[in-house]
């Protein structure tokens, strides 16, 4: 089953059950698709406006790529709930002889690994949705200005949402080098995108005030 066939009152309502799946992952995946779809408004609500005709071409382009990241990020919600099964089965796996403690490990860090990737993925999509709300604060319509700004902010929520499932992983990996590799990635992405977002948040609401 896919979580994007479920009604929204539906996917919260598991959201909320006792079910491990859909968890934190997948919402700030979920998170970020809406961040995607209010770039794509702003474009589809500015593209063909003579004031903007000179970005239209820009404007088709990044609705493109916020079409693209929202069907993206949409899948990776459902990607989080796949990973985290066999994670969740590691876990339990049996420890009581030395065959069955380096089995562990083994199984482990291959779940472990593919679990950090998604969430990683997750923040590599949301931090493209921050960057092309910061773009487009400066040609978008005043219409919908406020939206840029939204927008801005549930990809920002969800980039970081995101991270906690990257370090509560990479915590748990043996292999150090590869989990200070993700973490080092994951906080570049965030000290980078916050800030656009940040910035965008506060160009837009000097703008309304």
């Amino acid at each position: 089953m896919s979580f994007n066939d479920l009604t929204i009152n539906e996917y919260t309502d598991k959201l909320a059950s006792k079910a491990p799946v859909p968890g934190g992952g997948g919402a700030s995946a979920l998170c970020g698709a809406v961040g995607a779809a209010l770039a794509s408004m702003v474009c589809n609500l500015t593209i063909g406006k003579k004031k903007f005709a000179e970005f239209e071409g820009e404007l088709n382009e990044i609705l493109n790529e916020t079409q693209r990241l929202q069907a993206e990020l949409l899948r990776l919600s459902d990607e989080d709930a796949k990973v985290f099964e066999p994670l969740a089965k590691a876990y339990s796996l049996p420890k009581e002889t030395q065959e069955e403690i380096e089995f562990k490990a083994q199984v482990m860090e291959k779940v472990l690994h593919n679990a950090t990737i998604v969430p990683l993925n997750i923040m590599r999509a949301n931090a493209q949705v921050i960057r092309l709300h910061y773009r487009l604060k400066d040609i978008s319509s005043m219409l919908v200005i406020s939206d840029v700004g939204c927008g801005a902010m549930a990809a920002k929520s969800a980039l970081l949402s995101a991270s906690l499932n990257v370090f509560i992983n990479t915590k748990a990996m043996a292999n150090r080098e590869e989990a200070e590799k993700f973490n080092k990635e994951a906080n570049e992405l965030i000290a980078e995108c916050s800030q656009k977002a940040d910035e965008t948040f506060e160009f837009v609401k000097n703008k309304l005030r």
